[in-house]
């Protein structure tokens, strides 16, 4: 993935800086059916990845953001067996615009969840990994939660998607937000492995893709992060569906922040 995305992603981003945002050279950006953005560098990184996991591990098949979503419902039985999870360029929107956050995601995943998770940063040389049931690292050291939100929501610092929010959260949150300042910085992937290390204290998103949040959530559970759904379910969903997520660093701060979500949904 380090030497991939150095090849596929950085030069594309660094011609881009470069030429400045009115030539657009290096970043061939387009709108796909849903509304959302991709790139050339999209398409040969996850081509590049496909390729170097087929070779390396032939008894997985993979699923990447940029296929088709018939291809997508095609390929989900193979999970039983083992399926590689592929978001190519997590951020896609920020790598166009210039905006230094993006990423690669990549998990494989069984019938009942990410087994390994692993989601690499190229511009800072970071690499977070996880194995279920062994821990989560970053670059080669052990990831654990250990920092501690305040005692209280209002001096916490969150990150909020209110793009997806149901309109009644997303109200209340601008209105009278709980906590103290909010971001929103436009890769899941990596927002979640932020979260591990203690880099802020809350998570609200509205709808993640499996590619989103398959390979972060388990490098945030295993690095002992706690996580729901809006509902209370379990983040993960053998599926396609967008899941929404409700996390902390810690469990004081996630009973916290999911009594105030539920006060807003009840009323």
């Amino acid at each position: 993935m380090r030497d991939a995305a150095r090849t596929e992603l950085l030069p594309r981003f660094e011609a881009r800086e470069a030429a400045g945002p009115t030539e657009q050279i290096g970043v061939e950006r387009f709108v796909k059916g849903d509304g959302s953005v991709v790139t050339a560098a999209d398409h040969a990184m996850q081509a590049r990845l496909t390729a170097e996991l087929a070779r390396r591990w032939p008894q997985y098949a993979l699923l990447g953001e940029e296929m088709s979503g018939a291809a997508h419902a095609l390929l989900m039985p193979q999970a039983q067996e083992g399926l590689w999870c592929l978001d190519p360029l997590d951020g896609t929107t920020n790598y166009a615009a210039g905006v230094p956050f993006f990423g690669v995601s990549l998990a494989l995943l069984k019938i009942d969840g990410p087994v390994l998770g692993l989601v690499y940063d190229p511009l800072r040389d970071e690499c977070f990994t996880a194995e279920r049931g062994r821990g989560a690292w970053r670059n080669g050291v052990v990831l654990r939660a250990t920092t501690t939100a305040p005692d209280e929501l209002r001096r916490c610092l969150a990150v909020v998607d209110f793009k997806r929010l149901p309109r009644p959260l997303a109200a209340a949150l601008g209105s009278a937000p709980p906590y103290g300042s909010q971001r929103n910085f436009g890769a899941c992937s990596l927002e979640w492995c932020w979260l591990a290390a203690g880099r802020f204290h809350l998570y609200l998103h509205g709808g993640q893709k499996l590619w989103d949040y398959a390979a972060g959530s388990l490098i945030a559970a295993e690095a002992g992060i706690p996580a729901t759904t809006l509902d209370g379910e379990p983040v993960f969903s053998f599926g396609l569906a967008s899941r929404s997520v409700v996390a902390a660093v810690d469990r004081p701060s996630f009973e916290r922040w999911t009594a105030w979500n539920a006060s807003i949904a009840a009323r």
